[in-house]
């Protein structure tokens, strides 16, 4: 029998259904989009949402609806993606809590980063920074571990709550650093600065734009910044790596994404979309003014990122035995 009509047939079908992918993509939207954001209205990652939501409709000819759906630390809004359409019209803005961090917290995953969701790209990321008490007698990272290594299990970290960025910050240290310390969690960073002026918290992690003003008060000491590189706002603070931690990188970043298997060419629409408006001033100086940084990263690059972040997390929070409350 000869196959040839068939395969002529198949690779003329396929063409077709490429173009049609194609007309699709140029032709999306029609309709408004729906911007998932796991978290409460009013927080950072909401705030984040609706500039990027305003000027991504803006660029895309139709309305961004956001949609708050907070709960289990960003998991059940992010779960809604799992049934969502693969055609563009659901979207969700996450973290490395909810996409490097929450997963792990899990005997069974609430889902897989990697499969389970189509990466578009990082949209910003928040430096933190490493604060110890003016009680303890220690003026750098190497002092502090060296007096941590000293006094093991003498000294304390407070945090936000148990599974959250800060809390496995201060984990990633003693892991690196081969410290013991203990973990105090409150309900928020700003319950903890009380305890950290008098000495009763040895050290603590918050973004920088909460911690920079008692910082240049004189009110605690900082010992390193948590990126890749120095923060313009505290140039002279090391990184924690600069400081003796090569490779420590606990920055809090928010990235996009769509449903698994979203059409590449609406996903590198978006992501070039996202990318242009992230270099407005005006969306620089509103993300300059809660302490973010923009990115703009392809898809491809986010998917690495997020992988790397995975790996990273993942063995933090298996090595310090936490589960979700």
């Amino acid at each position: 029998m000869n196959r040839r009509p068939f395969s002529l047939i198949a690779l003329i079908a396929l063409a077709a259904s490429i173009a049609a992918g194609v007309a699709h993509a140029q032709a999306y939207p029609t309709k408004p989009v729906r911007m998932i954001v796991p978290f409460p209205p009013g927080g950072a990652t909401d705030l984040l949402a609706r500039v990027v939501g305003q000027k991504l409709g803006e660029a895309l000819g139709q309305q961004v609806v956001i949609d708050n759906r907070p709960g289990a630390g960003g998991t059940i809004g992010s779960r809604l993606m799992l049934d969502a359409q693969p055609d563009g019209y659901t979207l969700l803005i996450s973290s490395v809590s909810t996409h490097a961090i929450g997963p792990h917290l899990y005997a069974k995953p609430p889902y897989d980063p990697s499969s389970d969701f189509t990466a578009i790209g990082e949209i910003s990321f928040t430096p933190t920074v490493l604060m110890v008490s003016n009680t303890l007698q220690v003026n750098t990272l190497k002092e502090f571990i060296a007096l941590a290594k000293a006094r093991p299990g003498k000294l304390n970290y407070g945090s936000s709550g148990v599974g959250t960025q800060f809390h496995l910050s201060g984990e990633l240290l003693k892991l690196l650093a081969g410290i013991d310390m203990v973990h105090v969690p409150y309900k928020g960073t700003a319950l903890v600065y009380p305890d950290l002026f008098s000495g009763q918290i040895s050290a603590m992690f918050d973004t920088l734009s909460v911690a920079i003003p008692f910082i240049k008060a004189g009110r605690v000491k900082a010992l390193g910044v948590t990126g890749a590189k120095r923060a313009a706002a505290l140039p002279e603070v090391p990184t924690i790596a600069e400081a003796g931690l090569a490779g420590f990188s606990a920055d809090l970043w928010l990235g996009m994404w769509g449903p698994a298997k979203l059409p590449r060419v609406i996903t590198e629409k978006l992501s070039a979309e996202m990318a242009k408006l992230l270099t407005l001033p005006d969306v620089k100086e509103r993300l300059a003014s809660q302490g973010m940084q923009p990115v703009g990263s392809t898809p491809a690059q986010f998917a690495e990122f997020v992988r790397r972040e995975n790996a990273q997390w993942a063995k933090v929070v298996k090595s310090a035995g936490v589960k979700a409350e």
